[in-house]
């Protein structure tokens, strides 16, 4: 059986035409917050918790969360999006905190390391990559890899360690989480935000194959895109924006769930019981002298409310604003598409070989699979869920969104299935069903000048009375970032 599931892209269209009924209802709120997605939830959640309770989220579609949602079948919970959360910095008291108040984060040793509910981190194995027709632990390459390469790999790592301790003369960390958090002042590092990754790789003389392999997935993991287009800043950050200095003992490991970051939606959605309104698409907001005027369409009713708002915070993407305002664009915002696939398999898939939480195949244009039960702890297994994913890493992320939304179910099916026959040739036996999910703006991709850019501008609030969080904003399309755009523009709001 096959299955297409997508964001409601056609009612997210509808912005560009406005042919909405006038307004019917009113509606008026001290602070109005656009946009469920973990930037919207973050806020409320911090507005919440400070005492102030006179606020209303609008979502478009249907359900909380946006990128962080899932779906479930017979078999399983899986993602529809982001699927883990790393460990977070120690100077991350903010996420610390949430952990906590989510019994994730247990509290302290006697030695003052995390305890962690340890059935909500990875087990072994993690990961492991398929390279040279076997599969082999960890996604480094290291089975019959040249002597030039594996001195290539201890040069770029150790290049790496010094970049995530490097703080500029005021003592702040040059990579740092969030971005926000980061120094931009010395010119070594400007430049790097300046020049793609590719070029600096090309600099320092990295030219393994394996590496530049390695690099380049770990880019389109994070970023979307590859080393050919994101900044050689960015790059450089997914290795050292990490400073792996909370735990000693879990370090290595990740939060995950069989839902994926749906399960931190579900802890952030509280913050929201009978303060939000799903399928309501905000298409004009006007600002008064006291107040802002917000007309939103109710896509269940089919009519159109009008929020009177002291203060409105915008978590909504830019090319979503830019239809909202006649003076903004998203021009030079790039927003990656993305397809999931979670394939149903029969139990004997994988035969002896033990499936890994993360499933990496070498060289290949997708991203891998994960093992969707991979946290399931009953001695007795049926049917197995992976959930796949396939990033567009292209010069033209439009071109690649109107394929990817015309393509059919047999198109995709070929699509994934001729990337999993690398390490899985005979997967075709053991299909019981397969549900693709296309995500047309997945994730912002950190392009050279995008943060020296246009980004600081768009960040500005208006007249006080407009603001605007999100991870887009950022330049890095990960929960910590969307976190922390909630709880800072909503502290700036009140």
């Amino acid at each position: 059986m096959l299955k297409i599931t997508e964001t409601n892209h056609i009612l997210g269209h509808q912005l560009w035409a406005k042919d909405f009924p006038k307004p019917t209802e009113e509606i008026h709120i001290k602070y109005l917050i656009v946009g469920g997605g973990i930037s919207g939830l973050s806020a409320c959640r911090f507005l919440r918790q400070n005492d102030n309770d006179d606020y209303l989220l609008l979502e478009m579609e249907n359900y909380l969360g946006g990128n962080s949602s899932n779906g479930e079948n017979k078999f399983s919970k899986f993602p529809l999006g982001a699927h883990y959360l790393p460990l977070p910095n120690k100077e991350n008291t903010e996420i610390i905190d949430f952990l906590k108040e989510c019994g994730i984060y247990l509290g302290d040793d006697e030695n003052g390391d995390p305890v962690l509910d340890e059935y909500q981190l990875t087990f072994p194995q993690q990961e492991r990559l398929f390279y040279k027709n076997s599969w082999q632990n960890d996604i480094v390459p290291q089975k019959g890899i040249s002597a030039e390469a594996q001195k290539e790999f201890e040069r770029f790592f150790k290049m790496m360690d010094g970049f995530r301790e490097k703080k500029d003369s005021h003592g702040k960390y040059v990579f740092a989480i969030p971005v926000e958090d980061s120094s931009f002042e010395e010119p070594e590092f400007i430049q790097l935000e300046k020049m793609l990754f590719k070029s600096f790789l090309a600099v320092e003389n990295f030219k393994s194959e394996e590496l530049l392999w390695l690099l380049d997935y770990s880019c389109r993991d994070d970023y979307g895109l590859g080393i050919d287009y994101v900044s050689a800043w960015a790059g450089i950050h997914y290795f050292a924006g990490r400073k792996n200095n909370w735990s000693k003992k879990y370090k290595d490991q990740v939060f995950t769930w069989p839902e994926g970051n749906a399960r931190l939606v579900k802890y952030l959605s509280k913050y929201t019981d009978g303060k939000y309104l799903s399928n309501h698409l905000v298409f004009d907001i006007r600002l008064n002298q006291n107040n802002v005027e917000v007309l939103s369409f109710d896509n269940v009713h089919k009519k159109t409310k009008k929020v009177i708002a002291e203060k409105v915070l915008l978590a909504t993407p830019q090319f979503v604003n830019e239809r909202i305002f006649k003076n903004r664009t998203a021009k030079l915002f790039n927003y990656v598409p993305w397809l999931l696939a979670t394939v149903t398999l029969k139990n004997e898939f994988g035969g002896d070989e033990e499936l890994a939480w993360d499933n990496v195949i070498y060289g290949s244009e997708g991203l891998g699979y994960i093992y969707d039960q991979h946290q399931n702890v009953n001695q007795i297994m049926g049917e197995k869920v992976i959930t796949y994913y396939r990033s567009f890493s292209t010069d033209d992320c439009r071109k690649a969104r109107r394929k990817l939304f015309s393509m059919k179910e047999s198109e995709l099916k070929s699509l994934v299935l001729d990337d999993l026959k690398k390490a899985h040739p005979l997967i075709e036996d053991f299909i019981i069903e397969i549900q693709f999910h296309k995500i047309g703006h997945a994730m912002i991709a950190p392009v050279p000048n995008h943060m020296s850019g246009k980004t600081a501008e768009a960040k500005q609030p208006i007249d006080e009375k407009i603001f605007f969080a999100h991870t887009d904003l950022s330049g890095i399309s990960i929960f910590e970032e969307a976190f922390y755009q909630g709880i800072r523009t909503a502290k700036q709001m009140i």
